[in-house]
C-alpha cells in the first residue's frame, strides 16, 4: 500500500481546507494523514475536536518551533491578510516578519514540503496598491516573490463559490504550488445550485415584534429576495416607514420620504450650499419644496422628525478626512439611515443564491419557512460552505455565525486540491 500523503493545517478554523483536501485525496484513492493542526480561536478548536477527537490541536503558530512540526508533504493555510512593513523590495521572506504569512514562509523554507494550498480574501489581490491602475497590490506581489524565492512553481486565481455547486456569491483567492511543476487553476467543472437545495423546513420561526410587524404588512410570498434598509434599493427594498416601524404615518408622508431618499443624492444641492458634494445630503425646506410642494409640508417634516424617520442637521464639510457639520449653513432634513441593521436585513430567495456570508451580517439573514420567517440555521450555514451533513457543529448560534463567516468553501478547496494532486501523482 502506498504511503499516505501527509499534510499540516495552519490557521485551521473549523477545518474546511482540510475537509476539501481530504475529499480530493479520497476521490483519487490517496490516503491523507493530518500530522499537525494549528488554531487559536476557542470555538473553532471546539469544533475541530468534535470532528477529530483523537488529534491534538496546537495553538498559536507564531510560538511553535518549526523543528517540532513533523515532516509533511502539503501545507494548507487560510492565513489572515496583513500588510508588509517593507513593500515591493525583494529581501527574501524575512521582510514579512510580524505578518502571519511569515509563519507560512518559514515553515515552507525549513520543511521543504512538496506543495501548498493557500486561501485568502479576494481583497488580497489589490491590497496595498501603489497606483489605482495597478492590477495587483504590493502585498500579493511580495507573497508571490517569496514563494518563487523558496523554489515553488505556483498558480493563483480568484474563484467564486457559486460556480462550484454552492448557492453563495463568495469570491476568494487560491494560491497553489509545488516544487516540481506548475499547477494550472483552469478547466474546472462548474455547476450551479440554488438556495432551495440547502434549506431545512419545519424549524421554529421568529415571533419577534419586528417580524410580526413585517408580516402584518407583507405576506411571506412577497418577501422573497427583499432587503430591509432605509437606503435606496429599488423594488426589492423595504424601508422602515413601509412597515410603520417607528410609528404610523400617512401615504403622503411615505411618498415624501421616498422622494427625499432619491433627491438627497443629487449633486445640485451641494452647489446651492456652496460645498463639495457628499452622498446623502440634508435638504432645506426650500429645497424640498422644489420637488414636493404640499401646503402642510413643514408639519409633515416635523412629524417625521418627531418619529425619527428624519433628523435635522447642517450640511457637512470634509475636514481632515472627517465629515463635520457646518453650522454656518442652513439646517436641513435628512433620512435617518444609520449604520445599524434592522433585526431582519434580508429575506433570501430560495430560487436564488446567498450574498457573501459575513460573520456580522449572518444573524440578519432570514428565510421563509412555512407561513413564517426565521434566521438561517447553523446546518444551513454549513451547507452554504459545502460541509457534509454529518459534520459536527455543536456551538451556540452566535459562535456558529462567527465561525462560518470566516470559514472556507469546501467544494472549491476540493477542486483546487485536485489540481495539486494531479502533480503529486504525476511527480
Amino acid at each position: 500500500m502506498a504511503d499516505p500523503i501527509k499534510f499540516i493545517d495552519l490557521f485551521a478554523g473549523i477545518g474546511g481546507i482540510r475537509q476539501g483536501f481530504e475529499l480530493a485525496c479520497r476521490e483519487k484513492g490517496i490516503d491523507a494523514q493530518c500530522v499537525f493542526t494549528s488554531e487559536i480561536k476557542s470555538a473553532a478548536i471546539k469544533v475541530l475536536k468534535q470532528n477529530h477527537p483523537n488529534e491534538t490541536i496546537s495553538g498559536d503558530i507564531t510560538q511553535i518551533d518549526t523543528k517540532s512540526i513533523p515532516d509533511f508533504d502539503v501545507l494548507l493555510a487560510g492565513f489572515p491578510c496583513q500588510a508588509f512593513s517593507v513593500a515591493g523590495k525583494r529581501l527574501g521572506f524575512e521582510d514579512t516578519r510580524g505578518t502571519l504569512f511569515f509563519e507560512v514562509a518559514r515553515i515552507l523554507d525549513e520543511k521543504r514540503p512538496f506543495g501548498f494550498i493557500l486561501e485568502n480574501v479576494e481583497g488580497l489581490v489589490t491590497h496595498n496598491k501603489e497606483k489605482k491602475t495597478d492590477k495587483m497590490g504590493q502585498t500579493l506581489k511580495r507573497i508571490l516573490n517569496i514563494l518563487t524565492d523558496l523554489g515553488y512553481k505556483y498558480d493563483w486565481k480568484v474563484l467564486n463559490a457559486k460556480n462550484f455547486g454552492i448557492p453563495q456569491d463568495r469570491k476568494r483567492i487560491y494560491i497553489v504550488g509545488t516544487k516540481t511543476t506548475q499547477p494550472q487553476l483552469e478547466k474546472f467543472n462548474y455547476k450551479k445550485a440554488s438556495l432551495s437545495s440547502i434549506l431545512e423546513s419545519g424549524l421554529e420561526v421568529s415571533n419577534s415584534n419586528f417580524v410580526q410587524l413585517l408580516l402584518s404588512h407583507y405576506p411571506v410570498d412577497q418577501l422573497y429576495g427583499k432587503s430591509i434598509k432605509d437606503k435606496r434599493g429599488g423594488p426589492n427594498n423595504i424601508h422602515s416607514w413601509d412597515i410603520d416601524y417607528k410609528g404610523v404615518i400617512s401615504a403622503a408622508e411615505k411618498d415624501l420620504l421616498n422622494k427625499m431618499l432619491k433627491e438627497r443624492r443629487k449633486k445640485k444641492w451641494a452647489k446651492l450650499y456652496g460645498i463639495k458634494w457628499m452622498d446623502g445630503m440634508p435638504l432645506t425646506i426650500d429645497f424640498i419644496r422644489t420637488f414636493y410642494d404640499a401646503p402642510d409640508l413643514e408639519q409633515m417634516l416635523e412629524n417625521l422628525v418627531r418619529l425619527k424617520y428624519l433628523r435635522k442637521e447642517h450640511p457637512k464639510r470634509l475636514i481632515d478626512n472627517c465629515r463635520v457639520q457646518d453650522e454656518t449653513l442652513p439646517i436641513g432634513y435628512n433620512i435617518v439611515a444609520g449604520k445599524m441593521s434592522f433585526e431582519v436585513g434580508k429575506i433570501l430567495d430560495p430560487k436564488s443564491i446567498a450574498p457573501t456570508l459575513v460573520a456580522m451580517d449572518m444573524q440578519h439573514l432570514y428565510v421563509v419557512d412555512g407561513s413564517g420567517i426565521r434566521p438561517l440555521s447553523l446546518r444551513e450555514g454549513l451547507r452554504l460552505f459545502g460541509y457534509p451533513n454529518n459534520y459536527l457543529f455543536d456551538v451556540t448560534r452566535e459562535e456558529g455565525y462567527d465561525l462560518l463567516g470566516n470559514t472556507v468553501v469546501v467544494p472549491v478547496i476540493q477542486a483546487v486540491a485536485d489540481k495539486l494532486l494531479e502533480h503529486y501523482i504525476g511527480g
